[in-house]
């Protein structure tokens, strides 16, 4: 008896580890799914980015539960390997100005009457990083010497973000933030708040940009004005 006893136990609780193995795995999927889904990027980049990043942090937690010092151990490996190895950031052909801060973003946005696009990023966050080929390639297609396209760091310039309204924060559901300028002021702006400060879901896919913004109405207007300053 004490022996089947001794068995079942063994049986059970090596069960009862594997179902709360399976659980765990089962939530980390869930949390990965749904933060992509409210970053408002669903390619399977983005979520083969957002498990690895959410994987690594459940492993530290797991880590410090078993052992303290193997979860400082983890964690200085974890970091290491961020700074070595970062994120894969886009590096083709683009038409886009960089901000260094927020008083580069406001004296260009004073000194002149053009149209701007301005991009509110960070370059840890997977959405932006899923983002930044389309904006790009959409600075390409639509730049002109009046309309033009910038990013800021708002991870970097926290300032940028604070001023306006951008949350830069790990949890944010504003990142990537894009607005339009036209002569300094602000016209639209995606992802946008509906009447009770509530984000409205965007995915910041190339049709939706160029249907969010108008961009084809938007690019044909500032031709027609550099026709007419030309005359």
């Amino acid at each position: 008896m004490t022996l089947v006893y001794a068995v079942s136990k063994s049986h059970y609780e090596k069960k009862k580890k594997n179902l709360q193995r399976n659980g765990n795995t089962i939530l980390l999927i869930i949390v990965i799914a749904m933060r992509t889904r409210k970053a408002g990027s669903v390619s399977m980049v983005n979520y083969l980015s957002s498990s690895f990043i959410y994987s690594k942090v459940a492993n530290l937690i797991l880590w410090f539960n078993l052992d303290f010092l193997m979860g400082i151990v983890y964690g200085i490996i974890f970091i290491l390997g961020a700074l070595v190895l970062p994120e894969p950031t886009y590096s083709g052909p683009d038409n886009v100005i960089y901000f260094r801060g927020l008083q580069d973003l406001d004296e260009e946005l004073a000194k002149n009457k053009n149209t701007w696009l301005v991009a509110f990023y960070a370059v840890w966050n997977p959405a932006c990083v899923t983002f930044a080929p389309i904006f790009a390639k959409l600075s390409c297609e639509y730049n002109l010497s009046n309309l033009k396209f910038g990013k800021v760091d708002v991870g970097r310039y926290p300032e940028a973000g604070k001023k306006y309204h951008v949350d830069s924060g790990s949890l944010s559901r504003q990142l990537p933030t894009i607005i339009l300028f036209q002569e300094g002021k602000e016209v639209i702006r995606r992802p946008m708040a509906d009447s009770k400060g509530k984000l409205i879901k965007f995915v910041f896919s190339e049709e939706n940009i160029q249907k969010g913004f108008a961009l084809n109405g938007l690019y044909q207007n500032c031709k027609k004005s550099i026709k007419k300053q030309d005359r």
